[in-house]
C-alpha cells in the first residue's frame, strides 16, 4: 500500500517538472520577439481605448444637440410657412419703382451733386432754415410746446420717404363680384399698385425739389402740385393725377378703369376733383 502511494507521488512529480521544463523552452524560444509584440497589443489597446472614449464623448454631444436641433427644425418650418405665404401673395411682376421716377424727375431737375430731398412737404419751396431762440439774460423760456414745434418742423422739412407698397392679396380679390372681378388677376392690380406709387413718389420728389434746382420748364408744374398738395383733401398724402397715368401697366383704357374701381372698392385708393384735375389719393388699407 505504501509503495503504491511513492510511485503516485513520483508519477506526478515527474508530470510537474516536464511541464516545467516545457513552460521554460517555450520562454526561451522567441524571447526577443514576444516581448515587442506584446508592447504594440498594449499600444493598440491604448489606442483604441482612446478612440472609444472619443466615440462617447462624441454621442454625448450629439444627444445634448438634439433638443437644440428640433427647436431650429420647428422654427425653419415657421420661416418657410411665412416665406410660402409671401411668395403667394406677391406678384410675379414687380418692376423697379425708381426707374420711372428717375424718367420723371430728371426732366425737371437741374444738375447738382447734393442728394435730392424725399417725401412730402407742406413747407414753401424755397428751404426755411429753423431758428432757436438766442440764449442771454431775456431770452424766453423754452417751452415743451415750442420744444414739440420746433419737432414738428423738423419732421415737415424731412419728408415722408417712398410711398409704401400696399398689395391687395388673393382672399381680397376673391371676395369681389364676378362682374366686379371681370378677368383681373392678382399679378396685374399689384403691378398697377407699384405704377401708382412710383406716380405718386415722382410728384413728391417734384413738390420737395428746392426752387433752384428745379428747371424752368417744371416751375409751373411743381407749384401747381404744390397747391393740389395744400388742399385740405389730399394734405399730408400720396397722391397723383390722372393725367400721370402713362403705364407700364396702368393705362386709361377699360382694364385700367376696371383695376381703379376695384382698388377703389378695396380701400388702396380714393378720388377727389381740385380744379381741373382728377386727384388719385393713396390710402392704407383698414
Amino acid at each position: 500500500m505504501a509503495g503504491s502511494s511513492l510511485d503516485s507521488l513520483i508519477s506526478l512529480l515527474n508530470t510537474r517538472v516536464a511541464d516545467l521544463q516545457q513552460l521554460v523552452i517555450a520562454r526561451n524560444m522567441y524571447p526577443a520577439s514576444s516581448v515587442t509584440d506584446l508592447s504594440a497589443v498594449d499600444v493598440a489597446l491604448k489606442a483604441m481605448e482612446l478612440q472609444v472614449q472619443k466615440i462617447k464623448d462624441r454621442l454625448r454631444e450629439e444627444t445634448e444637440a438634439v433638443p437644440k436641433a428640433k427647436k431650429l427644425i420647428e422654427a425653419s418650418l415657421r420661416q418657410q410657412k411665412k416665406l410660402e405665404s409671401m411668395s403667394a401673395h406677391v406678384p410675379s411682376y414687380l418692376p423697379e419703382r425708381m426707374t420711372l421716377i428717375n424718367q420723371e424727375t430728371c426732366k425737371c431737375r437741374l444738375p447738382e451733386t447734393s442728394k435730392p430731398e424725399h417725401g412730402l412737404r407742406s413747407s414753401n419751396l424755397e428751404e426755411e432754415p429753423a431758428v432757436l431762440p438766442k440764449a442771454g439774460p431775456r431770452a424766453p423760456l423754452v417751452t415743451t410746446k415750442m420744444i414739440s414745434g420746433l419737432k414738428a418742423r423738423v419732421e415737415e422739412k424731412k419728408g415722408r420717404g417712398s410711398p409704401p407698397l400696399w398689395y391687395i392679396t388673393s382672399e381680397e380679390l376673391d371676395s369681389l363680384s364676378s362682374y366686379m372681378r371681370g378677368r383681373l388677376t392678382l399679378d396685374k392690380v399689384n403691378a398697377t399698385i407699384n405704377d401708382m406709387s412710383a406716380y405718386a413718389e415722382a410728384n413728391a420728389q417734384l413738390i420737395t425739389a428746392p426752387r433752384k434746382k428745379l428747371a424752368e420748364s417744371m416751375l409751373d408744374r411743381a407749384l401747381e402740385l404744390r397747391e393740389i398738395g395744400g388742399n385740405e383733401a389730399v394734405k399730408g398724402k400720396y397722391f397723383f393725377l390722372e393725367t400721370d397715368v402713362k403705364g407700364p401697366s396702368l393705362k386709361l383704357d377699360n382694364t385700367g378703369k376696371a383695376i381703379l374701381t376695384v382698388l377703389r372698392h378695396l380701400g388702396r385708393i380714393s378720388e377727389t376733383r381740385i380744379g381741373h384735375h382728377r386727384v388719385i389719393i393713396l390710402l392704407k388699407p383698414q
